[in-house]
């Protein structure tokens, strides 16, 4: 990317932890004015390279540079659940010599707090209005706020503050639908420069450059996330043509050095039986063998330098092709036939208070999308469907085998080895089909053996995933919560990938609508304070009202 004037420069950044890991190394790098996305995979250092930016972290070596201040919105956004909502947003002081001021003090201490900030109460109102969050006030505490309203408060403080330079880590992470709509607006509204890190595809459909964090090496696209794709897959697809053409080319330059070979030893045979045969003078027989060993020589020396730059070409080839290989299974025991009951909730009552009259039933292979308000319950119907809370009234009754992917991951034992952890959910399975089925997850010979707490996010993501998909008896009902947050592009496709051969129930609990669309939904349901009610995917788009 070029920049007549860059926002935020690196120099030579380098960065490792504390066990010797290393995550940058000489990286430069150069950020301009407008909405920047920061892309890549699980594990290539995207959020320590912002945390790096933000000034959170102290690179190894190199230099970080910002023109002004520069805000952060970090991944798990938490606040003090006892401040005050004008504290958090850090204009407590200011608001305090307001009032003193309009009390008829006017110690310099406080036009001296104030500033330009008169109107700094006004802003502040409207910025909490601006993110659907008028309705908290600016006297309340931070512990009677949800965990979503705790982001939107904190991103509040910084659209407050006007920085130089904002940057955003996975700020959609548990935010509900109308919460996002609120972020977008904020995004779209935002005129100063922005970094965001996320695998939302909505939001990087905002941004107006995508930043690709790979092998150490930021790579820049210029448009939104669809045009980083689209320009990613013709680069794909030429990598993969020069690939092919290097391959047939080391086979060309092996066959032909080969052939030299076999043409030498040919002459040297028939030289040997002339001399034999005396067929012509000693000396001139030595000197056509002189002559015939330099020229194989050269020929040797020739076709062998050949198959080395030919073989070096293939190298570069395969390193230009992408490995993000996609999971590809087949789960025909998943299968549930039209019609025949999968889940039963008459009654319900949750652990948390959200109460559902009357009967709510999903039959056959239905996909549905539980949406809802954050704090509506949709964690804990989850989890008390899947027997892990008892609710306070009514039952849940599951009709086929079920499995369910909680938010944490924390299926798998860490101790254990991911073929191991696979074997506790399919114990009649022999140790060979457990490994045949785990290289369609990715994980084949050595990797099958790591334990399951040295695995990367996206790593333990696929081994989670194998583990339920591939559990016996085989679940016909798959509950997800929010399986998108924290993924990367690729671990999200494997997902998509693995529950297109998914032939049984889906319940899905997300806010990631363009997610929840490409794995075919047939049914969206509402989960609020009146129970749950089926809405239609128009009203999910245009953005579901406040509860």
């Amino acid at each position: 990317m070029s920049t007549s004037s860059p926002a935020l420069t690196c120099s030579a950044l380098s960065f490792s932890w504390p066990d010797g890991t290393q995550v940058l190394s000489g990286l430069q790098l150069a950020v301009g004015p407008g909405r920047t996305g920061l892309v890549g995979r699980n594990g290539s250092g995207k959020s320590t390279l912002v945390k790096l930016l933000a000034g959170e972290l102290t690179p190894a070596s190199g230099t970080v540079r910002a023109a002004g201040d520069v805000g952060y919105l970090p991944q798990d956004a938490t606040l003090d659940t006892a401040l005050r909502v004008d504290e958090a947003l850090g204009i407590a002081a200011t608001r305090a010599a307001l009032l003193a001021v309009e009390a008829g003090d006017v110690r310099e201490e406080y036009f001296t707090a104030i500033g330009d900030d008169w109107d700094v109460e006004e802003r502040a109102l409207a910025t909490l209005d601006q993110l659907g969050l008028a309705h908290i006030g600016l006297d309340r505490t931070i512990g009677e706020v949800s965990g979503g309203e705790c982001v939107l408060l904190r991103l509040a403080a910084l659209l407050l503050a006007r920085p130089a330079v904002l940057l955003l880590d996975e700020p959609t992470n548990n935010l509900d639908l109308y919460a996002r709509r609120r972020l977008y607006a904020a995004v779209d509204a935002w005129s100063g420069v922005l970094v965001v890190v996320s695998h939302d595809r909505e939001l990087l459909e905002r941004v107006d450059r995508i930043a690709e964090l790979r092998d150490g090496e930021v790579t820049w696209y210029g448009g939104p996330y669809s045009a980083y794709e689209r320009a990613v897959a013709a680069e794909q697809e030429a990598a993969e043509r020069t690939l092919r053409a290097a391959e047939a080319d080391v086979q060309r330059q092996r066959r032909e050095l080969v052939d030299s070979q076999v043409k030498s030893a040919r002459r040297a045979r028939y030289g040997r039986k002339a001399a034999e045969n005396k067929a012509m003078p000693p000396i001139v027989a030595g000197a056509r063998k002189r002559a015939a060993q330099v020229s194989a020589g050269k020929q040797r020396h020739l076709h062998t330098q050949r198959l080395t730059e030919a073989r070096e070409r293939l190298d570069e080839a395969v390193e230009a092709v992408r490995d993000d290989d996609d999971i590809r299974v087949d789960l025909p025991h998943t299968a549930v036939p039209p019609g025949r009951g999968v889940l039963l909730l008459r009654d319900l009552t949750l652990r948390h208070g959200t109460a559902m009259k009357g009967e709510f039933e999903v039959r056959g292979p239905e996909r549905i999308a539980l949406i809802g308000r954050n704090g509506a319950g949709k964690s804990t119907l989850l989890r008390t469907v899947a027997g892990e809370l008892a609710p306070v009234a009514g039952e849940a009754v599951a009709r086929v085998p079920l499995r369910f992917l909680p938010q944490r991951l924390d299926v798998l034992d860490d101790g254990l080895t991911v073929v191991e952890n696979v074997a506790r959910f399919a114990p009649e399975a022999t140790p060979n089909r457990i490994r045949a089925r785990l290289a369609r997850f990715l994980f084949r010979g050595a990797k099958a053996d790591r334990p399951a707490g040295t695995l990367s996010g996206g790593e333990r993501f696929r081994a989670t995933l194998a583990a339920l998909l591939l559990a016996e008896p085989a679940p016909q009902l798959l509950m997800l919560d929010e399986p998108t947050n924290n993924l990367d592009a690729a671990s999200v496709r494997s997902l998509v990938g693995a529950l297109e051969s998914y032939e049984g129930a889906l319940i899905v609990a997300g806010h990631d609508v363009p997610f929840l669309e490409s794995v075919g939904i047939t049914r969206w349901v509402l989960l609020d304070g009146d129970g749950l009610r089926t809405v239609t995917a128009d009203e999910v788009h245009e953005g579901l009202p406040p509860a």
